[in-house]
């Protein structure tokens, strides 16, 4: 007896551990500089029947302030009829949040991200359910006919430009919202992720060479056959591939006829202070006191003085590293992931001086009531 409840102790505790790993891994973190672009790398076959493509994406690692890269793999889903939806990064307010995947019996809003193998920025032309099975298209999907034979061939054609971006909105991001089936999607029962996808997340996060500031966004695992797998020989690295090989729907002009429904236009955005438009000078104060008005105006020219010469020495600042980067031969990465950090920079400053001029407006606008 003392032996079975030892038994059942420490099976709960395993389930304790898991259900602890996969809420954390449902938190959201949120930062200021976005994800590195997605590498192009070729799909692995799939293992067995039954198994769904999902596919790889940049996750960040909040306690070393680094991305690193989950590889793509197949995984059984956890009921008869579901479906991957992919997490995504997104732009709020003033910073990346990630969305987190989930599992339900429809593909829901995923950033409108290209993933590829399928995952084209809205629902999922991998393959579908027919009653308890599932059949895969092999336009898109990499399978062998000889161990899998519920397999369909259909085209999918791609109405926008392909591209590696990998967030949602801000400076470059994919201009997408969800359409209303995507929300409607969004609010029915999902699974989190299945205890194979919390651990292959996590052996992720533990491997260095998969690291952002490691691998420079070309990671030596991409893509593995099964969950956690990354030292199977099918496993595939990040490299050169065709539209093909990755599995890209076949594309299409991309012009304003041929966007998406949900493609919404992003307001343009300074990157650098010489990108800020010229401010007004201040209008003359006037209060009905001629000393007073002086004292204001100086107060207001000497504030648009000062911010002035922060702005030329963020701009220096930043032209010196850019400066720095192209004597380094730098790839596109690290110019994408600097030219990110400059934007945040000038918005910051911009808000910044904003609210000063706002807070010396208040000062004097409150000065003058107290003398009226």
């Amino acid at each position: 007896m003392r032996i079975g409840r030892s038994a059942r102790f420490v099976s709960f505790a395993l389930v304790v551990l898991a259900l602890s790993a996969a809420l954390f891994a449902q938190v959201s973190i949120a930062i200021r500089i976005g994800p590195p672009p997605l590498p192009v790398y070729v799909q692995p076959a799939c293992p067995a029947e039954g198994y769904i493509w999902t596919p790889g994406y940049w996750a960040y690692d909040y306690h070393d302030g680094d991305y690193y890269w989950v590889p793509g793999t197949w995984v059984m889903p956890p009921e008869v009829g579901f479906l991957w939806t992919p997490g995504y990064w997104g732009w709020v307010s003033d910073r990346f949040v990630f969305h987190e995947g989930y599992w339900g019996p429809r593909v829901g809003f995923y950033g409108g991200i290209n993933y590829g193998f399928g995952y084209f920025g809205s629902g999922y032309e991998g393959g579908r359910w027919d009653h308890d099975r599932f059949f895969y298209n092999r336009a898109v999907s990499n399978v062998n006919v000889t161990n899998i034979h519920n397999v369909y061939n259909t085209t999918v054609i791609n109405n926008i430009t392909v591209n590696h971006v990998s967030y949602n909105g801000g400076q470059a991001g994919i201009n997408a919202r969800p359409t209303a089936e995507q929300e409607s999607a969004e609010r029915e029962r999902h699974i989190p992720q299945v205890a194979a996808q919390v651990e292959h997340v996590q052996a992720a996060r533990a491997n260095n060479e998969l690291r952002a500031s490691v691998n420079h966004g070309q990671p030596r695992v991409a893509a593995t056959p099964r969950p956690g797998a990354f030292e199977d020989r099918e496993v595939v690295s990040a490299g050169e591939a065709s539209s093909t090989n990755r599995g890209e729907a076949e594309p299409r002009s991309s012009g304003p006829g041929s966007r998406p429904a949900n493609y919404v236009p992003r307001p343009g955005s300074a990157v650098h202070p010489n990108d800020l438009p010229p401010r007004e000078r201040p209008a003359f104060p006037n209060t009905g006191s001629t000393e007073l008005d002086k004292k204001y105006l100086q107060q207001q020219e000497k504030l648009l003085a000062k911010q002035d010469q922060e702005r030329q020495r963020l701009q220096q600042k930043q032209d010196q590293e850019h400066q720095k980067l192209a004597r380094q031969n730098a790839d596109e990465i690290r110019q994408q992931q600097l030219e990110q950090r400059h934007q945040q920079q000038t918005q910051d400053l911009q808000q910044r001086h904003t609210q000063q001029q706002q807070h010396l407006q208040q000062k004097q606008q409150a000065v003058s009531r107290s003398r009226a």
